[in-house]
């Protein structure tokens, strides 16, 4: 079989099992990213593997780049590839993509063992800016507008024209309320006058 034959393969094995996983994701047809550990989860991170032209005879590209990963340090991630880098070897010439993703996904905890999250920059900075007192005078802030919500804005777009208007028939039932009422009220009238 030629590696686009086995790619093909793989790659329809790849959306049968994982359809309807959400940790799943397909990029390409050549390339996917798998999410181990729920959402939330501090030791939690995604891997990206991507094929090469003559993947399987020769190894994937797998990548822990995703911003996702930005508070697994170096290190960690370092050594995750060079578990990963590992399992390749032993399945190269085969599909592995699955087989690296289950690898992943069940030794998380030894993975992840020396993880210890790192912040990025632009928060470390805002926790010492939090922490600093401000010294400088402070200035009035100018009161802003409400603004409103995409939602408010399509809910008040759809009760006016494009003129911005209100349609016809917009108070369609304090209308009706009011023909119930003069309704009720001929009808007792009708009432009075027939008894006497």
């Amino acid at each position: 079989m030629s590696a686009n034959e086995d790619q093909e393969m793989e790659l329809e094995a790849l959306r049968s099992i994982y359809e309807g996983d959400e940790s799943f994701r397909e990029l390409s047809p050549v390339s996917f990213q798998y999410r181990i550990g729920e959402n939330g989860d501090p030791k939690a991170f995604l891997i990206e593997i991507s094929w090469t032209e003559t993947y399987p005879q020769t190894p994937p590209i797998i990548s822990m780049n995703a911003f996702f990963n930005n508070t697994i340090s170096s290190a960690v991630k370092q050594s995750i590839l060079a578990k990963l880098q590992e399992a390749v070897e032993v399945n190269l010439g085969t599909a592995m993509t699955y087989t690296l993703f289950e690898y992943a996904k069940d030794s998380k905890e030894q993975l992840m063992e020396n993880h210890h999250p790192v912040h990025s920059a632009a928060s470390i900075s805002n926790i010492i800016s939090v922490e600093t007192p401000n010294t400088a005078p402070s200035s009035k802030k100018k009161d802003k507008k409400e603004q409103l919500s995409k939602a408010q804005k399509r809910k008040l777009a759809d009760k006016t024209d494009h003129k911005g208007e209100l349609p016809r028939g917009w108070n369609w039932v304090d209308v009706v309320k009011e023909y119930e009422a003069l309704f009720k009220f001929s009808s007792q009238w009708s009432r009075r006058l027939s008894e006497q």
